[in-house]
């Protein structure tokens, strides 16, 4: 661990803010970084006052005036070469991404993967940063909107996908010109840390002012109101909970300023009788297991029809009892540890308030102890009978639970899947043609994103990734997502000697 720390240009005791090219020397408290694997300090973290952050915000002002006049495909050069920083450490990334959060290896390497691509994927935005030419009523004007930088931006993210969600927002805002100020997780605190030093000194080759890619580690109440309320971040891009995102967006709205939003996810899948169940299950015990149920597009909801409920209830509880549980850097784990003791307090309180409200456990949902389990926060995934109106199934509960409902009609289905506060993700299995067309039309999934023969986990960097309703209706990564981070303008140039006025109104003197 220490040799890893080390290869990433980590100590014991790390400063917790930077402004790309230089480390502040931080006022806040110690941050200790504790692994959920064996409940051992991996690293120490001096956090950030209000004055360092006020420091960073400054100079990510500065920057910003800077970096907005270098031409995006030149900017795109610049991530580039952060793809090429981060793909040399991939391994190492990973590596820390597991001992910090608790992501099997296969699943942390995976997440750095995804912040090369979206590198790759920005490289080619920078020559796509298209406006649109429209015809003007008026003779010989012309009109067309255009796209500018739009300043500095705040990124807050959680701990689930440390690397990922902060490049597809990163990353993207680079490209569009605008300077960045990123809040991570103090759960994830390393993490950060080092992506930001590898980031560092792709900017110092390249000769780049402070202030363009920029970190803060500091408490909520101290660095997180702050940079919420700071009139010179007009973006605020919060990952987080329900409850985080709403009071963000009060925050950020009070000051006129924009806000995106990726809250919490109470993802379904439906199950047709028509469906291949094989394919199903496979989809289902990644979707639910993976990240340890700690993702916003797990699985939390499979909504099957009665014809195959049996079926597969006894197809998934078979599949989830081969999932081996423990070190998540050992070959061979599927699941690793939840984030902390809390998250384990928080599964056992839901199921005890499914069991009160008329549902059942019909596999898992135990703390583990003994042998490696005992210092780490290990359970194992549960499985639970129940009605989609249960309060409990209503809420997203951070932990491997899944719900199994049955239906009738796929508009029974339907109803049940979009009939929960939040709107994220979803997905239909089956070979009927005209069910899946059913799921994907305006009286189908009420989702952001909706898949047919697929799970809900994970997206293609390609696509936009966002949700519906209590999920806060934000986009990020692919598709049009980088307009987010810019200003549009319309302008309309007069090349006559005359000056007609739109809508045909006289207006003028002799």
């Amino acid at each position: 661990m220490k040799a890893i720390l080390k290869d990433l240009g980590l100590s014991d005791v790390n400063p917790g803010a930077g402004t790309g090219t230089t480390w502040l020397k931080c006022g806040g408290e110690i941050l200790e970084s504790v692994s959920p694997i064996d409940g051992q300090i991996i690293g120490r973290v001096r956090q950030a006052s209000v004055a360092d952050y006020d420091k960073v915000a400054t100079k990510a002002s500065a920057a910003f005036k800077e970096w907005r006049m270098v031409p995006a495909p030149e900017r795109g050069h610049i991530i580039r070469q952060i793809g090429n920083a981060v793909r040399a450490r991939k391994q190492e990334l990973g590596t820390l991404v597991s001992l910090e959060v608790g992501k099997i290896a296969a699943e942390a390497e995976g997440e750095v993967q995804e912040m090369i691509d979206i590198c790759d994927f920005a490289v080619g935005q920078s020559r796509m940063l298209y406006g649109l030419a429209m015809h003007s009523e008026r003779p010989r004007h012309r009109m067309y909107e255009q796209y500018h930088p739009l300043g500095p931006i705040g990124v807050i993210t959680a701990f689930n996908f440390p690397v990922a969600v902060w490049s597809w927002n990163a990353m993207v805002a680079l490209v569009a010109g605008d300077t960045v100020v990123w809040k991570p997780s103090s759960k994830a605190a390393l993490t950060a840390l080092a992506l930001s030093k590898i980031i560092s000194r792709v900017l110092q080759e390249n000769a780049l002012p402070e202030g363009i890619m920029n970190v803060v580690i500091g408490s909520r109440n101290e660095v997180g109101e702050r940079l919420i309320a700071d009139k010179r971040l007009p973006l605020i891009s919060a990952t987080g909970s329900v409850a985080m995102g709403r009071h963000v967006g009060q925050v950020v709205a009070s000051r006129l300023g924009k806000s995106l939003l990726e809250l919490g996810g109470n993802n379904a899948v439906i199950v047709s009788s028509q469906a291949d169940l094989d394919l199903a299950v496979r989809a289902i015990l990644f979707g639910a297991v993976g990240t340890a149920g700690q993702r916003c597009t797990t699985i939390r909801r499979v909504i099957a029809h009665k014809e195959i409920f049996n079926p597969l209830s006894e197809a998934l509880i078979q599949a989830y009892k081969q999932v081996v549980i423990g070190n998540p850097l050992e070959d061979g784990v599927l699941m690793g540890p939840l984030i902390d003791g809390q998250a384990v307090q928080d599964m056992q309180k839901a199921l005890k308030e499914l069991e009160s409200q008329g549902g059942r456990i019909l596999y898992g949902g135990e703390i583990l102890s003994g042998s490696i389990y005992d210092a780490g926060t290990y359970v194992t995934p549960c499985i639970c009978e129940a009605r989609n109106d249960y309060p409990i199934v209503q809420e997203e509960t951070f932990a491997p639970i899944l719900y199994l409902i049955p239906y009738d009609t796929l508009e029974e289905a339907i109803q049940y899947q979009n009939n929960v506060p939040q709107g994220l993700s979803s997905a239909i299995f089956t070979r009927d043609l005209h069910e899946s067309e059913i799921f994907l039309s305006h009286m189908g999934s009420d989702c952001g994103i909706a898949n047919v023969n697929i799970g809900t986990s994970g997206a293609e960097i390609g696509g936009a990734f966002g949700g519906e309703k209590d999920t806060g209706g934000g986009r990020e990564s692919g598709s049009d997502a980088w307009k987010t981070y810019m200003r549009r303008q319309t302008c309309t140039i007069n090349w006559s000697r005359e000056m007609p006025l739109a809508q045909g109104i006289e207006f003028g003197i002799d």
